[in-house]
């Protein structure tokens, strides 16, 4: 796998914005914080587009992102938001390019789907909180992870929550997955997710419940979840307030034990990432170890080249 450099003081930081538009006052904050670390903040040209619910046309959002990556003074691509549009950026980008000049790739939520190809194409990213994310005031030590997974340290605070044993046992593997919709979003299209062996964390935000049971039934029938070497689940952020009394209520915690725990391969819910306000930073494509009983993931290698 290529690692991406470290970022140090007056490192270049790049927003853009490859999926849903935003307003220059969502990402103020989040300029303000890279900016008291030292880097130097600049905006791809078309970061305010605004096409229906994408953040412009796809060739200009793409362009942006290239040409992020084809400057050679900028050190690290940061993801302005999610939303919805990474997916039809695929045929405009040069994802070979990307590997090679081996900078972050920042960002989660509608981002995993530039996590699967890169990943696929052998560039460990970053899932990290976006300059959007960062509008919203978060505890302490979600600062101090993103803050150490830029300089390439350990992005898991000693303070950190830890998560919930489902399936109890430990597992080694690479990081994969990211947010749930996506991951099975990805089959057929030449980045698709690839489970076996792996460690594979889980999230997702506003989707109904019988939703993420289709989603996790698909990577249940599929096999992908029973080939995992661990399971990582974070949270399913507002999907007990999506339940639809007409067809009935199942807590969305209920849902993931129903369907991941008869696969016995290790597993944990309620890990901090993802939309939840608690969340750490993640390196994708790296390996890892999954302490399902202690509900701590550690990292068993470096994901950053120095």
């Amino acid at each position: 796998m290529t690692k991406p450099r470290a970022l140090k003081p007056g490192s270049h930081v790049r927003i853009v914005s490859p999926a849903s538009a935003l307003t220059m006052e969502q990402i103020e904050d989040g300029i303000k914080f890279l900016e008291s670390e030292g880097y130097r903040v600049s905006l791809g040209n078309h970061v305010f587009d605004r096409h229906f619910y994408l953040a412009g046309g796809d060739e200009t959002r793409a362009k942006d992102f290239m040409d992020a990556v084809n400057d050679y003074d900028v050190d690290c691509v940061m993801c302005s938001r999610g939303g919805y549009g990474c997916a039809r950026l695929i045929p405009y980008l040069d994802l070979d390019a990307i590997v090679g000049a081996g900078k972050q790739i920042c960002g989660f939520s509608d981002v995993t789907t530039l996590h699967l190809a890169l990943n696929k194409r052998g560039l460990v990213t970053l899932h990290t909180p976006m300059m959007i994310t960062l509008s919203v005031e978060r505890v302490d030590w979600v600062y101090e992870s993103f803050r150490k997974i830029l300089r390439g340290g350990d992005p898991f605070p000693a303070d950190a929550k830890r998560a919930e044993t489902l399936v109890s046992g430990t597992a080694e593997g690479v990081i994969t997955g990211g947010c749930l919709c996506l991951m099975t979003d990805s089959f057929g299209t030449g980045y698709d997710l690839d489970c076996a062996g792996k460690i594979v964390v889980i999230e997702d935000v506003d989707e109904d419940p019988h939703r993420v049971d289709a989603m996790l039934t698909n990577l249940v029938n599929n096999g992908q979840l029973a080939s995992a070497a661990g399971i990582v689940v974070g949270e399913m952020t507002g999907t007990d307030e999506r339940a639809d009394e007409k067809i009935g209520r199942w807590p969305w915690r209920d849902i993931v034990a129903d369907r991941i725990v008869p696969l016995g391969v290790p597993a944990v819910v309620n890990f901090p990432f993802g939309h939840m306000k608690t969340m750490l930073s993640l390196p994708m494509g790296v390996g890892a170890r999954l302490d399902a009983d202690a509900g701590t993931l550690r990292l068993l290698e470096s994901y950053t080249n120095g």
